[in-house]
Order: C-alpha cells, then structure tokens, then sequence
C-alpha cells in the first residue's frame, strides 16, 4: 500500500498534509470519501416474542421473586453455611485420601490382645467335631471347627466381627493374635475348597484343620495329634 492509498479499499487520494499544515482539510477530504462507512447501520427490527412466553416470563417472575427476597434475607447466615459446608467437604476428601493408609498403619502398630478360646469349650467342639470325622464327614467336621472359631473371636472381640465378615478377612486381621490368624487360615482354605471348589474334604485335610485349631486354641500340640479312631 503506498502512502496515497485508503488503508480499507486501497482506492488513490491524495497525500496527507506534511506537519503543521491543515488537518483539517484532510479529515473533511476522508469524511467526504464514499467508499468509507461512516453512518449508523440500520439493525432489522425484531418480531416480538410470542404472547405464552411474555405471559411464562411474568409468571416465573412472579414466582421467584419470593425465593429471591428470601435468600437475600437469609444470605448473612448462608454464606457461614456454605462456607463451613466447603470445609467439611475438603476434609472429607482428604479423609477419603489419607485416612485408609492412616488407619492401616495404625493398625500395624496397635500390639493385638493376646487370648485363646475357653478351654472346656475347646474340648467340647474338637469331640463334637471328632464325631462328624469319625463318620467320615470330613467337610462337616472342619466346617464346623471354622464357624465355631468365627463365633469364639466375636464373643472375645466383637469390635473385630461384623456380619458381613468373612474368614479370609480374619485371617488377615492384624488385631487378632497371630496363632489365630494362622489356624483360621488354614482351617479357612479347606472350607473355601469344600464350599466353592467342590472338592470333598480328605482324612488328612480334616486332621491339618483340627490340628491347627488344637495347637492355638489349647495351646498343646498333643490334643491335636488323636487319630480319627477315637
């Protein structure tokens, strides 16, 4: 573009005035050119919206304009609510993150109670159990041994038991004492193959259960060595 052209249509003019000479001329001269726009573009007028929206618009109008004045009325304390309600969301979230890990290790330090189920008890399901095996009910005997088992820890530990709790669960619950944990996942293992792989119980599947149960819960190893003849 050279120094005479429009800058919008390139169309020829003559050169502006040098410094100090009238400007004047030159914006009258641009003003008077036609290739550029200066007046007001019409806009085109717009329909008017239909009367069930002017009448809707009026109504819901009518409608919130209580819920406003409410809010504004109640507004000084809402803020305070809502700001207290962010909070408690944060630390909810941050909760959610942290708190699991938080509440393992915990658990990893807490020292677990050491105890052992009632001895006459012990006595009474190992001869009740030994019944069931010596009629060859192996996967009966050795459910029984766990379920029992199941019921003795929440009777000492109900805070560990819930409903919903499943042996696997026990087994690796590091609140329940070690001895515990090792017999319930053995007796646990034959159960779950007996339950849901549908392998029935041997003789030597129902004497590792029993002797696991013996060795912790009577803590002799010897009550756990009688043979199924008894």
């Amino acid at each position: 573009m050279t120094a005479g052209q429009s800058p919008t249509t390139g169309k020829e003019y003559d050169a502006l005035p040098a410094r100090g000479e009238d400007f004047s001329q030159a914006w009258q001269d641009m003003r008077a050119d036609d290739s550029i726009q200066y007046a007001e573009v019409a806009m085109p007028e717009q329909a008017p919206p239909p009367d069930w929206w002017v009448n809707f618009m009026d109504w819901l109008s009518q409608f919130m304009a209580p819920v406003g004045r409410f809010f504004v009325f109640i507004w000084p304390v809402l803020s305070w609510v809502l700001i207290g309600a962010g909070i408690a969301l944060l630390v909810y979230l941050i909760w959610r993150t942290f708190g699991p890990d938080l509440q393992a290790k915990r658990s990893r330090l807490e020292k677990p109670e050491e105890w052992v189920p009632n001895q006459q008890e012990a006595l009474a399901l190992l001869e009740e159990a030994d019944r069931l095996a010596a009629e060859g009910q192996f996967d009966e005997a050795t459910h029984l041994l766990l379920k029992r088992s199941v019921g003795q820890i929440a009777q000492a530990r109900p805070d560990l038991v819930e409903p919903s709790s499943t042996a696997r669960e026990l087994s690796a619950e590091p609140r329940i004492p070690e001895g515990a944990r090792t017999a319930f996942a053995e007796i646990a293992g034959r159960v779950e193959r007996s339950l849901f792989a549908l392998s029935s119980l041997s003789a030597n599947d129902w004497q590792a259960a029993r002797d696991a149960y013996a060795e912790f819960a009577l803590e002799q190893k010897s009550l756990g060595d009688r043979a199924l003849a008894r």
